[in-house]
């Protein structure tokens, strides 16, 4: 199996970069993973769950959407309290030349949602202040 495929290897690499750096840049997509653009009733509770997981330990997040309406965008977050630190921009503390917006993990209904999710909720599950 080539070594950026096997799902251990992912998620041992967000562990890794998560003490490193005491927290992690997540991007996530907007319609189909936690806004339901076809208004077919479907929720994304977990999503959005998690999301307010990974702020609560410290995590970087940006919304990385195609969605032309951010006015729109903001609005529906803040309704829902989905937090959010930036949309479509890069990390301030990051600097780049480049295009591409910098992030750790992306969470996106049509890339990897399931394990990206997965091996998020499994970091914050391992790393959740004792209370």
């Amino acid at each position: 199996m080539d070594h950026f495929l096997d799902p251990q290897h992912t998620y041992n690499r967000l562990v890794q970069e998560f003490h490193r750096y005491d927290a992690l840049v997540i991007a996530y997509d907007f319609d189909n993973t936690v806004y339901d653009y076809h208004r077919q009733g479907i929720t994304f509770d977990q999503v959005i769950g998690l999301l307010r997981e990974l702020k609560a330990l410290g995590c970087y997040l940006i919304i990385f959407t195609a969605n032309a309406d951010t006015q729109f965008v903001i609005d529906h977050c803040q309704t829902l309290d989905i937090p959010f630190d930036a949309i479509n921009e890069q990390p301030p503390f990051f600097q780049s030349t480049g295009r591409k917006i910098y992030y750790n993990a992306l969470l996106d209904d049509r890339a990897g949602l399931r394990e990206v999710y997965d091996a998020l909720k499994k970091l914050v599950k391992e790393n959740r202040p004792s209370a």
